[in-house]
């Protein structure tokens, strides 16, 4: 049980020494207060509480006394008559009862209560026995010997009084100690001879808590000192000529002293050799700096210079093909640019003959002049009727199979579906007649079959006014035609020319080419779409976009004055608002890529730039004010500008 000795002294018999003490039972006794700074010692180490109300258990019968020092003497004398010892032995029995009894009390020792009819480790039979036992071999053997030979227990039982008629039994485990004790001193009683040793805690030592810090003794901090001799192995002598002795100086050396160097002269050399290795090291780092300049220009040059080629490379490749357009006309953008280039020529020959020529060879020269115009003008009207048919033909294949491709779409797991409707396999069927139909080579008996089941395929709707739905009369032409074939501006209130009435009023009089004004705006509406800022207005500027570029921004960049349409891109005025015909700006495609990394416009470009382009903005903003579907949109760009 721990704190059975606390801090107070025990007694041991005359005699014995700190070497001949003996573990802790219940011969010996302490008080209740525990030593925090001694050791652990023997004794009793925890208890536990067991409650057996029908065995008899070692009960106290007196209290014990303690010295004023909180003593707890051990009865063990010099004496060994045997009536001493027997009195003696009674005398420690009713001082173990009643040390064991404050023990249980005191808070040095652990325990439960048992209840219940649970059998006790130590019944009072078994400790009458021992003491018995104890009592003879204390009649037989001296009192030093008995000491020796008794063992304590390591379990005894103890009734404790809880209240007034209430008691608990309580099973006090003895701990064994695993050092022995030493001795802490004591003192001894003069008249009766009894000597009281100072007991030590029970307790376990705690183990100091880790700081997290690296230790170390004090040797690993101690200078090592060593002592060693500096005087020469050898004692050596110096001899000088003299009188009846000569010493030959041949082999001496001649040392003069040199000029005296005063503190200010030495740091004066000092500061001149930093100023030395300064002005090397200055050298050194301004070759290198030179060094990374010049390979920084020597790259930005070749980069330069690639991007010029590369720059000229791609203007040559649309020169190329743009000639392979005029000379293989296939498409309507060819057949335009024919048109034009026949439209540039013709000007600049009038242009010639009216500046060269005068009178009758003037006149002679224009009809020469119109002669070749109108064969040039048969030329392409004829590679025209044969590039209508061939795309006439793979326009309605590409149209029919595309009407026959099922429908698809792409699931969460990437997995692309297809499903067939009713359309798709109708389409289907109306593609494998076309393709029936235009072959020449078949029998007549299959062409027979064919035209008979096209026939059956195709049938007039029995309403026929149903063929008239959204039918428009073209004023040019006179012809009856779907609202599909024509142009209807956004600033137009009635229906006027058809899309052919218009070309070949272009083909006759303008002659202009709308293929470059038409991969500016593909350009335009590529980049917006980037922006994923659900822009409208891009989509809704169609031929107006032509006149912008030509009227409000004179074909050429704002910046440089770059006039090749070619090179030339629309891109937005401020970044954070929607692309409109009032904020843009036409510039080269590098301008275009450097306008759109600033971030302050006000910072970047000079005042009178920035009035001039708002000024522009002006004037497309009036112009397309005349639109009534561009009216709706002007609310929501200010209010964009205004948030920004």
């Amino acid at each position: 049980m721990e704190g059975a000795s606390g801090s107070c002294p025990f007694a041991v018999p005359a005699g014995t020494r700190a070497a001949e003490q003996h573990p802790a039972g219940p011969r010996q006794a302490g008080s209740t207060e525990p030593s925090d700074e001694e050791p652990p010692g023997e004794g009793l180490d925890h208890h536990e509480v067991m409650g057996d109300g029908d065995q008899g258990v070692l009960e106290p019968e007196g209290p014990f006394s303690a010295s004023p020092e909180n003593a707890s003497p051990v009865a063990s004398t010099n004496s060994s008559t045997l009536p001493e010892l027997i009195r003696s032995e009674r005398e420690e029995e009713t001082s173990r009862n009643a040390v064991l009894s404050e023990n249980v009390t005191s808070s040095t020792g652990t325990g439960s209560v048992i209840e219940g009819t649970q059998t006790v480790m130590w019944s009072r039979a078994e400790f009458h026995e021992t003491t018995q036992s104890e009592k003879l071999c204390l009649e037989v053997l001296p009192s030093k010997a008995a000491q020796q030979d008794y063992h304590m227990p390591d379990v005894i039982a103890v009734r404790v009084q809880m209240d007034s008629d209430s008691f608990h039994d309580v099973a006090v485990k003895i701990e064994r100690p695993t050092f022995r004790k030493p001795f802490l001193g004591g003192f001894k009683n003069r008249v009766t001879g009894v000597e009281f040793h100072n007991a030590g805690s029970q307790t376990v030592p705690k183990k100091r808590p880790e700081k997290g810090t690296t230790l170390f003794c004090r040797e690993t901090q101690t200078v090592f000192e060593r002592n060693r001799y500096q005087q020469t192995t050898n004692p050596t002598s110096t001899q000088m000529t003299k009188r009846g002795l000569y010493v030959s100086n041949m082999s001496d050396k001649l040392i003069t002293p040199g000029k005296y160097l005063t503190a200010e002269e030495y740091h004066k050399r000092r500061l001149e050799a930093v100023i030395v290795l300064q002005k090397y090291f200055r050298r050194w780092h301004a070759r290198n700096v030179v060094q990374n300049l010049k390979e920084k220009k020597r790259l930005r040059l070749a980069w330069e210079a690639q991007e010029e080629l590369q720059r000229k490379k791609e203007k040559e490749d649309k020169l190329r093909m743009e000639q392979e357009r005029k000379l293989n006309p296939k498409t309507k953008e060819d057949f335009e640019l024919l048109y034009h280039a026949l439209e540039l020529w013709r000007q600049e020959e009038t242009e010639r003959i009216n500046r060269t020529l005068t009178g009758a060879e003037r006149k002679a020269a224009l009809c020469g002049l119109l002669e070749q115009e109108t064969e040039l003008i048969a030329s392409i009207g004829r590679h025209k009727l044969n590039a209508d048919q061939d795309n006439q033909q793979k326009a309605v294949l590409r149209f029919l199979d595309k009407c026959a491709q099922p429908k698809r779409w792409k699931a969460c797991d990437g997995k692309i579906t297809e499903m067939d409707t009713q359309y798709t396999l109708r389409a289907r069927e109306l593609l494998e007649i076309y393709r029936s139909v235009s072959m020449n080579d078949i029998p007549k008996d299959e062409r027979r079959d064919v035209l008979l089941l096209l026939r059956g395929t195709v049938k007039v709707p029995p309403d026929p006014l149903k063929l008239y739905k959204n039918i428009h009369f073209c004023r040019s032409c006179e012809n009856y035609l779907p609202a599909s074939e024509f142009p209807i501006p956004a600033n137009s209130r009635t229906i006027g020319r058809c899309h052919l009435c218009c070309k070949l009023d272009n083909e006759a009089r303008r002659r202009e080419s709308f293929l470059k004004y038409r991969l500016i705006l593909e350009s335009l509406r590529k980049s917006e779409a980037d922006y994923q800022d659900d822009a409208t207005i891009v989509f809704l500027v169609q031929q107006h976009l032509q006149y912008m570029i030509e009227n409000i921004w004179g074909c050429q960049s704002a910046l440089s004055a770059c006039n090749d349409l070619y090179d030339l891109v629309m891109v937005r005025w401020d970044k954070q608002q929607e692309w409109s015909p009032w904020n843009t700006i036409l510039l080269t495609k590098d301008e275009a890529d450097a306008h759109l990394k600033l971030d302050n416009l006000q910072e970047a470009y000079e005042a009178p730039f920035i009035h001039g382009i708002k000024h522009k903005h002006i004037r497309a903003k009036k112009y397309f004010a005349q639109i009534p579907v561009m009216t709706s949109l002007f609310h929501r760009s200010d209010k964009q500008a205004n948030a920004s």
